[in-house]
């Protein structure tokens, strides 16, 4: 039997985390115990027995109320060191929790600035959503982002959070709703942040891509005072800094710049260079009436051939023409490599600072306490592309918004007042009208309907988010028997949203009417004008939270295995959430998603541990959580380890939980609007003409973005889970660990918004009634090659529903190797891996169950990135003597082009998002390398250098993907920045 000296240095040894091929990772090289024979989970790599490991010392485990001996609990567990982040060069907690394996659909990066939450940064464990997934400060809630994702899903920022400050994060992959309450269904990510320091520590470290661009700086110190264990207190301040720059979109080259894929056999997804309807920064305008005279929205059927505002001398792409009574010249553009280059990023601009401060005190023998506080600070900058002058009226505002249906018009007449012109006393002709010449006399009949693209007005948005939070409590024994402790934490988030380029209903028509805009040549505008047209302007949100937790834990008696251990605590909560409508009048082309509420939440909870035997603990615990709004919910969970001999633990859990409702899904204030990429059926191809000259298709066959809106259901019930997981832990040979555990969730009464949105669509293009509670709120104006044939629908209204059940399923693989090759040299190698069995949607409605593991399904979830069958990272460390050489690599497997939720066939022929065959049916698997090597000089300093994706791997083509240019930002990031470099130096005294 190990001895404890022996056993706390092989944890030291061990860390629990990263990934993905071969050997290396996971719970814990030390079995033999003074008591039952039990294994025991690494401990963070830079411990020292005092912080933990030694004889006596108790560790808080995520999951359980109990002190422990041992970190290793019934429950799958993974441990992020701040040593496994170093190696493998991760410099915030957003890369560092989402490096997880276990993190599936639905994950967010700040890479994906198109989604509703961009500028925010989430986990989805198990792929069932960030709402499905608990994120702690120690063991403590955090206010969530004021931004909810796909308008209904509430999650913690993680860029919100302090890394330099942080001592290791824990991964429970199993359901802890009988501990924390709702949201904990896929499982609970725990950020335990520094307890004690002594001493100044600090990093400055600084990079950039082989490209010379995305550069990124980052700088933290850490000053501490006090040593605990002889004088009782210990108090520190922390502070980071974190920037990096923007990666222009284009400067990645082909083919993530342009949607023109024709040269690779590929579709010509571009109609900038053949459809004259188009919006471009080339105005291009087509004869039409105007019903009135004073609205340039009441357009009507246009007529005859399209004109070039401003002649083809400005086309510095060359020109393109269409041939025929409705055709014309135009500016050949390519949007990917033009908008790409002056208004889109890969990467957008971040900047990122926070302070930190924790006093801990021993008040007495028996009684502890601690205060801690943080402050951060991220913004993030987020440019688009320039706004159109078409568009759809805003999701809740009258069809007269609307600027594309039936289409804007410039007047024959222009004025100073933009009222009646063609009366008024200093009427003159609209020089942006081709027509108006030779149609003075007939103005109602000779307006030109236009197609533009603000070019000359930038587009981006500033989000700045700051977290305050603060949090004090207090444990002690009494009379050595009771074990109890008292937590209180306020947190609020202030959300700032400022808008650039967002057009103005009223300012855009009054430039039209006075003619104060000129069309012709948009160089000649003045910012008074072009900020009349799109003002700037900020929206505010906020959310915050105050909860208070307390607990009571006693050993009752003993077991053959131990003391029997019984724990009650309770918990009340009040959160709030302000997320104001970026269009809260509705007098803009913004987005008018926005929630609205506040709850109280009480809960009851207890947890018994039970060491029947030497080799068998068996641990039960339980949570009544109940919410003003009016539903309760009891989350109950069992789980057992057996470890019949020493190199050898089985264990297993059964748990029920729950996710509550999210003020944007119940609250009848809370609305959402949103999209989906859509591709018409054949049959409506068919009817606009299909297959064209030139093999082109007509543009307003291709795919396009359908809107959908919806309120918040105050009838809507909680989500439910059950859970279980089953795996062993093995240490063959001393300093040789893996772990294999299985999963199974299943989740019903599961929210959604329109779970028939596809039949409602379908229905649409067939020409038959929709479903109950579905309705058409826009339709587009009329195909001008076809203006019979049916419009393709713009906005469908869809309900918030409790619908269905999603079953997820998989294998997680972990693996720890530590290999003495001689003195001072050794190699660690560490394995997390990830093995999706079955992610399966019942939308309940009759349809056919909906299969989404391996596929971009489901397409409709935050980013589109789909469920990759396997993923994983794997680290493997050369130390001898004073350098360390580490690489670690990562890799995500391939992924079907189709999508259940875009349509039943899946198969690559009839539902490849697409549309390409075989070809494109599948995204290759992506493996990537990053390679980090520090020279520590002497005990106080450390030089590093860090090359990121060293072997420069692209990523892999991904044509249907809607949140990057033909590549997935939530998986294959590193391969669209590529080759990256960074040198940095740590140091402390």
């Amino acid at each position: 039997m190990q001895s404890l000296q022996a056993r706390a240095v092989a944890r030291l040894r061990s860390t629990a985390a990263p990934f993905a091929l071969l050997v290396a990772l996971s719970a814990g090289p030390a079995f033999a115990q003074t008591t039952p024979d039990q294994p025991a989970a690494p401990l963070p790599a830079d411990s020292t027995p005092t912080q933990a490991a030694d004889e006596g010392k108790d560790i808080v485990v995520t999951g359980s109320i109990f002190r422990r001996t041992n970190s290793e609990t019934p429950s799958p567990v993974t441990v992020l060191t701040t040593e496994t982040l170093a190696r493998a060069g991760i410099t915030n907690i957003n890369d560092a929790v989402r490096s997880i394996s276990a993190d599936g659909a639905g994950s967010i990066s700040t890479g994906f600035t198109n989604g509703f939450s961009a500028g925010g940064a989430a986990v989805s464990l198990r792929g069932l959503g960030v709402s499905s997934t608990l994120v702690l400060i120690d063991g403590l809630r955090s206010t969530n982002f004021p931004l909810n994702d796909d308008g209904h899903n509430a999650y913690v920022d993680l860029n919100s959070i302090p890394f330099s400050a942080v001592e290791r994060v824990e991964v429970l992959k199993d359901g802890a709703s009988s501990s924390y309450g709702a949201d904990a269904i896929g499982g609970v990510v725990n950020i335990i942040m520094k307890k004690h320091f002594t001493g100044v520590a600090g990093t400055v470290e600084g990079g950039l891509t082989e490209r010379g661009d995305g550069a990124r700086y980052r700088a933290n110190l850490t000053a501490g005072y006090g040593d605990y264990d002889a004088k009782g207190w210990n108090f520190y301040v922390n502070g980071e800094y974190q920037k990096d720059q923007a990666i222009g979109a284009t400067t990645r080259g082909f083919p993530y710049n342009t949607n023109d894929l024709s040269s690779i056999g590929g579709l010509d997804n571009n109609t900038g260079d053949s459809s004259l309807t188009t919006q471009s920064t080339n105005a291009v305008v087509r004869r039409a009436p105007q019903t009135d005279l004073n609205n340039p929205f009441a357009g009507g059927v246009a007529s005859g051939t399209y004109t070039l505002l401003g002649g083809t001398a400005q086309c510095t792409r060359g020109t393109f023409t269409v041939a025929g009574a409705a055709g014309g010249t135009g500016c050949a553009h390519d949007y990917g490599q033009e908008y790409g280059t002056r208004y889109n990023d890969i990467q957008p601009a971040q900047e990122r600072y926070s302070f930190t401060g924790r006093l801990s005190v021993r008040l007495s023998d028996a009684i502890e306490g601690y205060a801690t506080g943080s402050y951060s600070h991220s913004q993030v900058t987020i440019g688009r592309q320039p706004n159109g002058i078409r568009q759809t009226q805003p999701y809740g505002a009258s069809p007269t918004q609307s600027s594309s249906n039936p289409g804007i018009v410039l007047p024959v007449y222009i004025c100073a007042s933009g009222v009646n012109c063609v009366t008024a006393a200093d009427r003159r002709l609209n020089p942006n009208n081709p027509y108006a010449a030779a149609g003075a006399l007939d103005p109602a009949n000779n307006a030109a309907r236009i197609y533009y693209a603000f070019g000359d007005i930038p587009s981006y948005s500033i989000r700045s988010n700051e977290v305050i939070r603060g949090a004090v409590g207090f444990n002690g024994d009494i009379a050595g028997d009771y074990h109890w402790k008292v937590d209180a934490v306020g947190a609020r988030d202030n959300f700032s949203l400022a808008n650039y380029g967002v057009l103005d209903i009223a300012g855009l028509k009054q430039a039209i009417n006075t003619g104060a805009y000129n069309f012709v040549d948009p160089s000649q505008n003045t910012q008074a004008v072009r900020n009349t047209i799109a003002p700037s302007y900020t929206t505010p949100s906020h959310t915050s939270l105050i909860s208070v937790d307390a607990s009571v834990a006693k050993d009752l008696f003993a077991l053959p295995g131990g003391n029997l251990q019984v724990a009650v605590g309770g918990q009340f909560r009040h959160e709030t959430e302000v997320n104001n409508s970026n269009n809260p009048g509705l007098t803009k082309y913004a987005n008018t998603s926005a929630a609205f509420g506040t709850h109280d939440v009480y809960a009851g909870y207890f947890e018994v541990n039970a060491p029947i035997l030497d080799t068998l603990e068996v641990n039960g615990s339980g949570r009544y959580d109940h919410y003003s709004e009016g539903f309760s919910h009891f989350s109950p969970k069992i789980g057992a380890k057996w470890t019949p001999i020493k190199q050898l633990a089985i264990r297993g859990t059964y748990s029920n939980g729950f996710r509550a409702p999210t003020f944007a899904e119940n609250n009848p204030a809370s609305s959402y609007a949103g999209f989906v990429t859509v591709t018409p059926p054949a049959s409506f191809q068919l009817a606009h003409g299909g297959l064209i000259t030139g093999g082109n298709t007509n543009p307003y066959a291709q795919a396009y973005s359908l809107g959908s809106g919806a309120t918040g259901n105050p009838n809507l019930k909680p989500e439910k889970s059950r859970s279980f997981t089953a795996g062993i832990v093995a240490e063959p040979i001393r300093n040789v660990s893996f772990t294999v555990d299985y999963y199974n969730i299943k989740k019903t009464d599961v929210i959604v918004t329109g779970p028939d949105a596809g039949i409602a669509r379908a229905n649409y293009f067939a020409g038959t009634p929709l479903p109950a509670g579905y309705t058409v709120s826009a339709v587009d104006a009329p195909d001008p090659l076809f203006p019979n044939a049916l419009p393709r629908v713009l906005i469908i209204n869809v309900p918030f529903v409790n619908a269905g059940s999603i079953k997820s399923s998989g294998l997680d693989f972990g693996a720890n190797v530590t290999v003495p090759i001689a003195d001072g040299v050794k190699f660690s190698s560490r394995l997390d891996f990830t093995y999706v069995i079955q992610y399966d949607l019942d939308p309940g409605n009759g349809s056919k169950i909906q299969k989404y593991a391996g596929t971009l399904g489901p397409y409709e979830l935050s980013s589109g990135a789909g469920t990759p069958r396997a993923r994983g990272n794997w680290q493997n460390t050369l130390d001898f003597g004073r350098f360390a050489l580490t690489a670690t690599t990562y890799y995500v497997s391939r992924i079907k082009e189709v999508a259940a939720d875009e349509g039943d066939d899946i198969s690559c022929a009839g539902g490849n998002l697409y549309g390409t065959g075989q070809k494109f049916c599948y995204i290759r698997r992506f493996i990537y390398a990053d390679v980090n090597a520090a020279f520590k000089v002497n005990d106080d300093f450390t030089f590093s250098v860090f090359v990121g994706n060293i072997t420069g791997e692209k990523a892999p083509l991904a044509p249907a993907s809607y949140s990057g240019a033909n590549y997935l930002p939530t998986w294959h990031m590193a391969g669209i920045v590529g080759r990256s470099f960074r040198a940095g130096a740590t140091f402390k005294f």
